[in-house]
Parts: C-alpha cells; sequence; structure tokens
C-alpha cells in the first residue's frame, strides 16, 4: 500500500473555485459584463427592426461590431500576454460604458432625431463596441487562469464556462422582456449600470503580475506563434471551427424579431420569453455540467449535441405554434451549453499560460465571426430566401459540418476528457535573431 505522501490529491469539489474571494469577484464581472452585452444586442436588434421593418439591417448589426473585432483580435492577443491583464479588462469596461451611455442618449431623445441621424449613432456605437470586445475576450480568457492554482482550473473553466452561457443566453431573454415590459430606453439603462457593476467588481481583484515572456520579440513573430500553435493541435482547430461553421449557419437568434413579430406574432413580450427559452435550457445543462463534466466521449458528446442544436434549428424554422417554438428553443439552449462548454475547457486545458492571450484571440476570432457575421448571414439569406427557408438552410448546413468534423477530425471524435492535462509552463520564448 502507497504512503499518503504518494497518492494522487484528491479531486476538489465541484465548488472549489468559488472558494477563491478573487475568482467570484471575476465570476461576478464576467456575469454582469456579459448580460449587459447580450440586453444590447437584443434591445439594439429589435430598436433597429423597429425603424426599419428590414432583416438585413440586423445582419448589419452583427457585421459592423464584427469587422473591428476581428480586425484587432490578434493584436489584443500579443499584448494580453504582454501588459498587465486587468488594467486591460478595465480599460474595455470603461469604453464600453461610454457606448451605452450614449445608446441612453439616443434612445431619450429617438422621436426628435431623423432616422438616418439614429441609425448611424446606434452602427457607430455598436463598431466601437466591436473594438472593446475584440480586446476584451482574449484578455479575460487569459485572466482566468491567473486567479487560481492549477488543481482548481478544471473547476474554475467549468464555472467560467457555465457563468457565461448562463448569463449570455439569459441576457437576450431579459433583454427581450425589458424591451416590451419597460421599452428601449430602460432596457439600454440597465446595460449601462450592469456595464458599471462591471467595472467596480473588476478593479476590487487584486492585480496579477504577466506571465514570463521575451518583450524583445516582435508583435508579428508573437502572433505567429499563437496561429502555428492552434494550427497543430487538431483538437483545439477542429473544435473552434465546428461551432464556427455550425453557428454561422444554424444560428437564429438575429432573426428571432422577424419571428416574434411577423410569424409568431408575439410582439416584444414574445421574443423575451423565446429567448428566456435558450436560457432554461443552458442554466439547467450549467448546473448539471458543474458537477458532472463530461467524461471519457466528450468528444463524440459535443457533436452529437451540435447536430441536435441543428436539428432543433430546423424544428423551430418549421414551427407557427409559440409553444413548439419554446420547445425547440429550449432543447437548442441545452446542446448549445454542451458545445460551448466542452470547446472552452479544451482550449484552457491544453493551452499554455503564456500563449493563451494569443489562442483566445484566435479562438475570439472564430466565435465573432460565427455571432456577428453569422447574424449578417442570417439576415442575408432571409432577404434571399424568406425567413422560413433561410432557417431551415442553416440548419441543414449545420448538420452537415457535424458531418464533415466527424469525418475529418477524428481526435475530437475520440477525445477522452478525463485523459487531458494541463500543460506545464514551457521556456521563455526565444528572442528573435
Amino acid at each position: 500500500m502507497k504512503p499518503d505522501s504518494q497518492l494522487p490529491a484528491p479531486r476538489p469539489g465541484p465548488y472549489a473555485a468559488l472558494q477563491v474571494p478573487d475568482y467570484r469577484r471575476f465570476l461576478t464581472m464576467r456575469l454582469f459584463t456579459t448580460l449587459a452585452i447580450q440586453i444590447m444586442s437584443v434591445s439594439v436588434g429589435y430598436f433597429i427592426y423597429d425603424l426599419t421593418g428590414d432583416p438585413l439591417m440586423l445582419g448589419f448589426v452583427g457585421l459592423t461590431e464584427a469587422i473591428p473585432a476581428i480586425a484587432i483580435s490578434l493584436w489584443a492577443g500579443h499584448l494580453a500576454d504582454k501588459y498587465n491583464r486587468r488594467n486591460i479588462l478595465a480599460g474595455c469596461l470603461t469604453l464600453m460604458l461610454f457606448c451605452t451611455t450614449v445608446l441612453v442618449l439616443l434612445a431619450i431623445n429617438r422621436d426628435t432625431l431623423p432616422q438616418s441621424t439614429l441609425l448611424g449613432g446606434i452602427y457607430a456605437v455598436i463598431f466601437i463596441t466591436g473594438v472593446s470586445r475584440g480586446f476584451f475576450s482574449p484578455t479575460n480568457f487569459a485572466f482566468l487562469p491567473q486567479l487560481v492554482d492549477k488543481r482548481t482550473l478544471p473547476n474554475a473553466i467549468t464555472w467560467n464556462s457555465s457563468t457565461w452561457q448562463v448569463a449570455s443566453i439569459s441576457g437576450l431573454g431579459i433583454g427581450g422582456l425589458l424591451y416590451g415590459f419597460a421599452g428601449v430606453t430602460w432596457s439600454f439603462v440597465s446595460m449601462t449600470i450592469l456595464t458599471g457593476l462591471a467595472l467596480i467588481t473588476l478593479l476590487s481583484i487584486a492585480p496579477r503580475p504577466v506571465p514570463p515572456t521575451d518583450h524583445r520579440a516582435p508583435a508579428l513573430t508573437r502572433i505567429r506563434e499563437g496561429l502555428r500553435f492552434v494550427y497543430h493541435n487538431q483538437i483545439i482547430l477542429g473544435a473552434i471551427a465546428l461551432d464556427l461553421f455550425a453557428v454561422l449557419f444554424g444560428g437564429v437568434v438575429a432573426l428571432l424579431p422577424v419571428y416574434a413579430k411577423d410569424i409568431l406574432q408575439v410582439g416584444p413580450e414574445g421574443l423575451g420569453i423565446l429567448r428566456a427559452a435558450m436560457s432554461l435550457g443552458a442554466i439547467l445543462t450549467a448546473v448539471f455540467l458543474a458537477h458532472h463534466p463530461p467524461g471519457r466521449h466528450a468528444g463524440a458528446t459535443m457533436l452529437a449535441c451540435v447536430a441536435g442544436f441543428g436539428i432543433c434549428i430546423i424544428g423551430f424554422g418549421v414551427s407557427t405554434a409559440f409553444w413548439l417554438s419554446f420547445a425547440f428553443l429550449f432543447l437548442a439552449g441545452i446542446f448549445d451549453e454542451v458545445s460551448v462548454f466542452v470547446r472552452a475547457s479544451l482550449i484552457q486545458h491544453l493551452t499554455p499560460n503564456r500563449l493563451k492571450g494569443r489562442v483566445s484571440s484566435v479562438n475570439s476570432i472564430f466565435i465573432t465571426s460565427s455571432n456577428e457575421i453569422g447574424a449578417f448571414e442570417s439576415g442575408l439569406t432571409a432577404r434571399l430566401m424568406g425567413t422560413v427557408p433561410a432557417v431551415l438552410f442553416g440548419g441543414i448546413m449545420t448538420i452537415i459540418v457535424v458531418g464533415l468534423t466527424w469525418w475529418k477530425v477524428p481526435q475530437l471524435r475520440q477525445l477522452d476528457y478525463n485523459n487531458l492535462e494541463i500543460p506545464e509552463e514551457d521556456a521563455p520564448e526565444p528572442t528573435s535573431g
């Protein structure tokens, strides 16, 4: 029998990370920020559709935010691995606070401003928000592992992923309900308050030192290192590519205002309830995953859940009954939470700390492309095909993407979550020249 000193350390409990004060503050900041962003998404979307009645204008919202976020993501990841991550996050939240305040002023004066001025102001704010989010995502990802020890990191990843998913989808539901019952001005006020609370909470976290790195290496050299890491890790590349194309084609979020107003005829109140359907599914699944993370068949489970998400999107697309649409979105929320959780966990587990900012910046490009450019794709296909055919097309393409990933990336299909190991910190980066 092995002596006690040689026995493996017990696995941290399901609430181990939550016992770290700074990590709790981090999760609270994450919750407030994500809620604010998602309330902005649904409120701005419905507001613009109310003003224009054109689904393509909803697509332009996503495109306007995606362009700056994608353009600066790689540079942002480089900076996140080089400078104080908490201070970068504080700058991002300050910029977001400015943007939400401007939206409040536009909403208050909406009856006196020409429509062109109102729309121009909204799109300008969304563009600046895209800049902020381009820096926020990779920095936030890289800051997380600095708050807990290595043994607690898997549990911290679980709660972080679950909190993001719950807040992401819940924010959409809250935004729809606020817009329907309180009006657009109060929707914008609520996200301003949430952003301010997020900034205050972040500043209460003690700053952490930047991981050892060679500050003399040129930016392009450091950026290329992050790109090479993702390209040569087929599990990470397959997981983020799967998410990119599945959500790019299968996302219906941008078209929900059309369904709520014109197809199901339930108005903004019904829109909020439809958003809440995905929230409920995600919340229940997140709680389950916090206690029972995926095991041996994590990769196959992820692929099956993305396929299930595509089937739910098809079902939602053909439904004309409000309760049935709600049920399909509820199931879609369950499947989406599993997929997001597995992908986020893989990237955190398999990426060395000194590369987390740069690898996360690549992941952010994929996420932004799938969400924001996916919103543009949804608006464009709805204009060309009609709303229902566009949704059906997206669901079918999602299932095709799963089939191609199953065939082309066997490492992901065979993934065993229990055998993942957090990489040891490797040697400092070589100097250039």
